[in-house]
């Protein structure tokens, strides 16, 4: 939808979109969740109120090593919640999101995991709020909840132009608006291809020692290997340059593959180094089966930060839902 679009056909086209989110997806997700929300809004909103001696069963990661070593005997914070909890949707929507080779670009994939993950939270008393970048982070919407709001949010990503203008995305701009904007800890949502020059990753690190955060990646299959459909023009999204390629070439089409790896390797190691969850989502992606997988994850984080996996399963865990 382009940004002449009339208010009331925006409104129109977020009110449907949420109404099928609702019935396909959030209702099934509500079953599978049974109100253990915390899994989605893990490490927000805790303030420090004592220290006592480890119990059985504590969560291993609260235990005061400082405290511990001075008296010989293992301690815990205890914590007090902060009920204003808060997830923030950082999305990228500049030129190469509007890339899909299929029926879905990646913009209409992010929009559509806004609009599930928005809902799941509001709907259980979370407030949620969002950056949005085009060329520059031009949009912040503050953090609330109910409906209305999550309506809102998908209208105002419903209201950019199809198409973004040309350019490099820094990544690193919207990361460290983040950081400026989101003062209280809680929960990131980092919604982009991650396409873009480098210097993002330490700005990704440091939002993620404030926060829980999570990289949402999006992704699409041609952009990992090429099919043999002949002369084909190519353009780059980032920079608008177009190129005349032979995909029925086999060499071609073997060094695209070998780079889009190089490129793959690159990102999760970089992902990785920050210490960030990685949701992939690709445009041909069931969007239910994969936000499940993120669940599992971490679900299977929490179970081994409490101890309750066997030793031997403990090592190296995966920090990635694919």
């Amino acid at each position: 939808m382009n940004s002449q679009a009339p208010p009331a056909a925006e409104a129109s086209d977020s009110d449907t979109l949420l109404r099928r989110l609702e019935w396909t997806v959030i209702r099934r997700l509500d079953g599978l969740l049974q109100g253990d929300y915390r899994t989605l809004m893990r490490g927000a909103g805790l303030d420090l109120a004592d220290l006592r001696e480890y119990q059985h069963h504590d969560d291993v990661r609260h235990i005061d090593w400082n405290v511990t070593a001075r008296l010989q005997q293992p301690y815990v914070r205890q914590f007090t919640e902060d009920r204003e909890v808060a997830a923030w949707f950082l999305v990228d929507l500049s030129a190469s999101v509007d890339f899909g080779s299929g029926s879905r670009a990646k913009r209409g994939v992010a929009r559509e995991f806004v609009g599930v993950l928005a809902r799941l939270l509001t709907r259980h008393g979370n407030r949620v709020g969002a950056l949005l970048y085009g060329s520059e982070v031009d949009t912040v919407i503050p953090a609330r909840g109910g409906r209305l709001h999550v309506l809102s949010l998908l209208q105002r990503m419903a209201q950019r132009p199809a198409e973004a203008p040309p350019g490099a995305t820094q990544l690193r701009d919207l990361l460290l608006a983040g950081q400026r904007i989101v003062r209280r800890r809680g929960t990131v949502f980092v919604v982009s291809d991650f396409i873009s020059p480098p210097g993002w990753e330490q700005a990704l690190a440091e939002l993620a020692r404030r926060h829980d955060v999570t990289a949402v990646r999006l992704s699409d299959p041609l952009e990992r290997e090429l099919p043999d459909l002949g002369l084909v023009t190519m353009r780059d999204a980032e920079t608008g340059e177009q190129l005349l390629v032979d995909t029925h070439d086999p060499g071609f089409r073997a060094r695209f593959a070998a780079a889009a790896r190089v490129r793959e390797e690159a990102l999760l190691a970089a992902l990785a180094q920050a210490g960030v969850d990685t949701l992939e989502l690709a445009t041909d992606d069931d969007l239910l089966d994969a936000v499940a997988r993120f669940v599992d994850l971490r679900r299977q984080r929490a179970r081994l930060a409490s101890g309750s996996v066997p030793a031997h399963l403990m090592h190296n865990p995966s920090r990635r839902a694919s």
